[in-house]
């Protein structure tokens, strides 16, 4: 049961990245994950001289706090200063990053408060946290229920604002010409994603949070050229990535996050395989505005 309870959080956990990576993949910001995972550093440090708590609700407000933030900051770098996206993502971490250990090493003196020991989770530990009723009944691991309603909010609002995603991402002239505003659609969807990997952060790490909004688009997109098709070979990677990263880390008696990093890497390798193949053949059309 416990493999599981492991298995299950980590395919919640890679099926709702997975789903946002796809979109940040396209609109070239894949790099956002792991901006936002450095920059959240600060809000854990105003979250604590606030709260006096290092509990780890007031920090997870307070981390997707500035990963809202932080995604705010990347945009108006990006528009206002014309700043390319790269650099827009990486002044605006570094800033917010220093900014963090700075109010550590100035406001938190001898308490032992960092990224690592107040966020940062680890997949192998969802079955002992447990939800337990008033009359002694496991409902299962906390954040097996967190993943799985995180994943069902992301579905269902790419279900619903899925036109407004596809025009907003390849073609925002046109949607500005609809008479839909990009810069709220943006907002909207980068806040999802900060608020995504941040609670993300607390059930598996972030180093696997980075992988699975990176790896499982990123060989869909080498697979396919319409958006649907990528979207669905995605959740299926994401599957096989939860799968077969639970089975390498019981086979080799390792880290399991790292095992499916692994994974995740391994299955990009096979679909740039098929890609360079398919290449050779008849090369593989580009997603575009048409192919959604």
């Amino acid at each position: 049961m416990e493999a599981l309870y492991i298995i299950l959080t980590a395919f919640c956990i890679a099926l709702s990245c997975g789903t946002l990576g796809s979109f940040l993949i396209l609109r070239k910001m894949a790099m956002v994950g792991d901006a936002i995972s450095h920059s959240v550093l600060p809000g854990i440090v105003i979250a604590f001289l606030i709260s006096g708590s290092r509990n780890n609700i007031p920090m997870l407000i307070g981390a997707a706090v500035v990963g809202v933030l932080t995604t705010v900051l990347i945009e108006l770098l990006h528009k206002k200063a014309r700043l390319q996206e790269d650099a827009s993502i990486g002044v605006t971490f570094t800033w917010l990053f220093a900014i963090g250990v700075i109010l550590i090493s100035a406001f938190t003196g001898q308490v032992d408060l960092d990224q690592e020991c107040v966020l940062y989770g680890e997949i192998a530990y969802v079955p002992l946290d447990l939800i337990i009723t008033e009359s002694g009944i496991s409902l299962g691991p906390r954040a097996l229920w967190i993943s799985g309603g995180m994943a069902l909010l992301v579905l269902v609002f790419v279900r619903v604002g899925y036109k407004a995603l596809v025009i907003t991402t390849f073609n925002p002239d046109y949607a500005k010409a609809l008479g839909i505003s990009t810069l709220i659609w943006h907002f909207i969807f980068m806040g999802l994603v900060s608020l995504t990997t941040v609670i993300s952060f607390e059930s598996v790490g972030a180093i696997l949070v980075v992988a699975l909004l990176i790896a499982p688009p990123a060989a869909a997109y080498l697979l396919t050229g319409q958006l649907k098709k990528m979207l669905f070979y995605t959740s299926i990677i994401s599957l096989l990535i939860s799968v077969g990263g639970y089975a390498l880390a019981t086979w080799l008696n390792g880290s399991i996050a790292g095992a499916m990093a692994t994974v995740a890497g391994i299955l990009f390798a096979g679909a740039y395989a098929i890609y360079t193949l398919k290449l050779k053949g008849r090369g593989k059309p580009s997603l575009s505005k048409s192919s959604s």
